[in-house]
């Protein structure tokens, strides 16, 4: 039979013909190695290495051997002679129904089995005894086996990640607390082969398999020092595209990361309706990202004096042209203080540029702090953050002041819209906005959550386009308002977001997944014409998505279709973890 495994053996042998004879030699073991992944295949019965059988010819001696044997059992009967005694020729009338049954057998129904692979366990233990170690290829190369299956294409083939020796001295030395495994990235200086040797050394640690965590695929050193550390692997999280969305003219097609069924349908739906209404409206209010240390003194009264000193106005530019030192992009724009006791927060807030900006204005505060130890020696830096900044906690200072970017954004949705697109009325949409995401978020004593799912939407565009995903927090506080305009006809939907904090260079945003996200969206790294204009418009993209995602989601609710939708498109029953 020509079976695919023979293919496989076909295709090694040529290629070592091609490759000459001493080369062929130095490809032995990735022969063995093909030999032992051989699968045979049930070739159809069609054929059974001969000329078929004519369909005709065989069906007229098929039922010929069915009738004489019918009227033979029949006189065995009427005679009362045995039925096991029988003659020559009913033996070979039997013997040739049998055979004429497993031809037809094979002619109608092996085809649906003919490509299951099963793989020679003969060759299996050919290949262990010429190999006494146990291992793949031949003892002489010190490869030690660690399992692993890899599915190709159609085909199902059992092979091995190897350790070399070299690497399973280290992984020896980190399972038993000789070498760090934070170290590795350094000592190696290779961050893929630091991942797998971690990896490993992980697995036989803790005896808990990895199978199913990638490790191919991402470039380890982009996350060195900035990302991530001690990596084993990256988590795959689908990204589903929402739009277009028509924001000031322009239309984006918004990537969104999730694992969230009906998300992606839900804000792309409300896309639609912003679109057919003319497009949205968004208008950046303020940028400017805080940073606010503790600082401690004897006395009240001392921490007092600096807090006047620091918002005297006369003594802005000087702390100004201190902070800005500290980059070309970070420009201080005010300073506000809180006192509890003898210890005093200091707010300081700058523009960052493209970048979100928290190291820039955590150099920007250290050099101010510096430069106020000459003329305040008793002060006592707690922190250089007291968390009155206040990064990734829900709290009323970012509510009100704002961080990052403050946002807001509009449309009008016609009444015809609202019927056909969103599936309810104007009438319905306001009453629901007004007791849902106004009182009964009152009720809960709700802290910037004044919105039905604001963080939804955030959160998976965050996670696409390389955002920090904990600042997802305060990043989502919204007030979604519903108003009917136009006689009544017509909506009027807003959502005022006061601290977007989102940026397109540093951090994640290099990853080659999150900045093709980037580039989709047009705003991919540093603008080289305005300064901080691309992550204004990212932050205004995230507003739009937002407003998208409220619009669909309260015509949901409104028309009675939440439940409904959900458990028709977001209740698989597949397991997808199984291995087959």
């Amino acid at each position: 039979m020509d079976t695919r495994g023979g293919s496989l053996m076909k295709q090694a042998d040529a290629t070592g013909k091609d490759m000459g004879g001493d080369q062929f030699d130095h490809q032995s073991d990735d022969h063995q190695m093909v030999k032992a992944v051989n699968k045979k295949m049930v070739d159809s019965p069609k054929s059974f290495d001969g000329i078929p059988v004519p369909m005709g010819i065989f069906f007229t001696v098929f039922f010929s051997l069915v009738y004489y044997l019918l009227i033979r059992w029949r006189e065995k009967i009427r005679n009362s002679t045995p039925l096991h005694v029988v003659t020559m020729t009913e033996m070979a009338a039997i013997i040739t129904f049998f055979a004429s049954c497993i031809y037809l057998l094979g002619f109608f129904g092996m085809s649906f089995v003919q490509a299951t692979p099963f793989i020679d366990t003969e060759e299996e233990e050919e290949l262990d005894e010429t190999t006494p170690c146990g291992a793949a290829v031949s003892c002489e190369s010190d490869i030690v086996p660690v399992k692993q299956v890899v599915k190709k294409e159609t085909e199902m083939a059992a092979t091995e990640t190897i350790v070399t020796k070299e690497d399973e001295e280290v992984i020896q030395a980190v399972v038993s607390g000789k070498t760090p495994s934070y170290s590795l990235e350094s000592k190696l200086g290779d961050c893929k082969r630091a991942a797998f040797i971690r990896r490993v050394a992980l697995e036989r640690i803790t005896g808990k398999s990895l199978d199913g965590l990638p490790l191919e695929g991402l470039d380890y050193e982009s996350i060195l020092g900035q990302c991530c550390e001690m990596p084993v692997g990256y988590v795959q999280i689908p990204v589903g595209i929402a739009g277009p969305l028509l924001l000031d003219g322009k239309e984006f097609s918004v990537p969104m990361a999730t694992t969230e069924g009906c998300l992606v349908a839900s804000t792309n739906r409300g896309c639609k309706a912003i679109y057919a209404s003319g497009g949205a409206t968004s208008i950046l209010l303020k940028d400017g990202m805080t940073r606010a240390p503790v600082v401690r003194f004897a006395t009240a009264k001392r921490a007092a004096e600096l807090k006047f000193f620091l918002e005297e106005p006369l003594n802005f530019e000087t702390l100004a042209s201190v902070f800005n030192k500290s980059s070309r992009f970070g420009r201080l724009q005010t300073i506000r203080c809180a006192i509890a006791g003898k210890n005093l927060y200091i707010r300081f807030t700058c523009s960052t540029g493209d970048a979100m900006g928290m190291n820039m204005v955590s150099k920007g505060v250290q050099n101010v702090l510096e430069y106020l130890h000459a003329d305040f020696p008793d002060m006592d830096v707690i922190g250089i953050s007291g968390n009155y900044c206040s990064d990734k906690k829900p709290a009323a200072v970012n509510w009100i002041e704002g961080r990052g970017k403050s946002v807001v954004c509009e449309a009008i949705i016609p009444e015809e819209v609202v019927n056909k697109v969103l599936k309810t009325n104007v009438a319905s949409l306001v009453e629901l906005n007004m007791l849902k995401n106004l009182t009964g978020s009152a009720m809960a004593g709700a802290l910037g959550g004044f919105n039905a799912h604001a963080s939804n939407i955030v959160s998976a565009v965050y996670l696409a386009t390389g955002q920090d995903p904990a600042q997802n927090v305060e990043s989502s506080h919204c007030i979604t308002m519903m108003e009917a305009v136009n006689d009544g006809r017509d909506l009027h939907v807003s959502v005022t977001m006061p601290s977007i904090e989102v940026g397109t260079v540093g951090g994640g945003t290099q990853l080659a997944s999150q900045s093709a996200c980037l580039n989709l969206l047009g705003v991919k790294g540093a603008n080289k014409e305005s300064a901080g204009e691309n992550a204004r418009q990212l932050a205004k993209v995230v507003a739009g998505s937002v407003l998208a995602g409220e619009l669909s989601l309260m015509s949901a609710i409104a028309a009675g279709q939440l439940v409904k939708s959900h458990m028709k498109y977001n209740r698989s029953n597949k397991d997808v973890s199984a291995k087959h």
